[in-house]
């Protein structure tokens, strides 16, 4: 990421989440990233859920987002709240996951991708109650 908040996005993720698309905040400190299409799903749902269910949910995933599109460059504008939210800095890393993308600091990543290797036997409990 470069001082201005721009950053690279991959182009095989831009083929697969599209050209424009909307960034907002995620779970365990990294942001989420929509295609314009999933999102329109995503809202459709927050929307259909009843407001004393829903609204701090839809605070969280809709107040913050943005749509964002690619420069000529292949690079994005991170507005400096959703920085802040993820503590993105210069070092970052972005990881495709189902039907999104995942915007992480490095170090975060790091650490949270480690926690998740070390601990096989946590994912065969979950794949297991899950079917696979």
């Amino acid at each position: 990421m470069d001082e201005k908040g721009r950053l690279f996005f991959p182009n095989k993720l831009r083929e697969e989440i599209g050209e424009c698309f909307y960034v907002t905040k995620g779970l365990d400190g990294c942001l989420f990233v929509y295609s314009v299409e999933d999102w329109a799903k995503l809202e459709d749902r927050l929307k259909a859920l009843p407001l004393s269910k829903a609204r701090n949910l839809q605070r969280f995933f809709i107040s913050g987002a943005t749509q964002c599109q690619c420069d000529s460059h292949g690079r994005i504008l991170i507005p400096s709240n959703l920085r802040e939210y993820a503590s993105l800095e210069k070092e970052i890393c972005i990881t495709g996951v189902a039907d999104r993308a995942e915007i992480w600091n490095s170090d975060k990543w790091r650490q949270l991708s480690g926690s998740i290797t070390d601990n096989p036997e946590e994912i065969a409990k979950v794949m297991e109650e899950l079917g696979f």
